[in-house]
């Protein structure tokens, strides 16, 4: 994920779409028709679908953080408040409030 649609500082949260239900459908329906060489490809991407699907939201807004400080080369402290200003720099739409409570959950769900 690269970003958080219509994020700005009157908006302060984040909403995740997660579709991962109407995936792993469509691959327990091409796996149900699959020919042999086509099943163990297609067992693993419905396993990875289905241990993704059960992400909570915290973890995924945690995930999505840590991928922010990543984009922009952060690697200190993440309490810190350095932390805080590498993840506005990574997202400048993110109000202070919005980022201080992103990183707090980052913190409580570590990688």
């Amino acid at each position: 994920m690269s970003g958080i649609a219509g994020l700005n500082r009157k908006h302060n949260f984040v909403l995740f779409v997660r579709d991962a239900d109407v995936v792993g459908a469509a691959l327990r329906q091409a796996l149900a028709e699959a020919p042999p060489e086509e099943r163990p490809g297609l067992e693993r991407a419905l396993a990875l679908v289905e241990s993704t699907a059960a992400a909570t939201e915290a973890g995924l807004r945690s995930r999505w953080v840590h991928s922010r400080w990543a984009a922009v080369g952060f690697t200190g402290d993440i309490t810190s408040v350095a932390a805080v200003r590498a993840l506005r720099k990574a997202e400048p739409k993110l109000s202070l409030l919005a980022a201080v409570q992103l990183q707090k959950e980052a913190v409580a769900h570590p990688e």
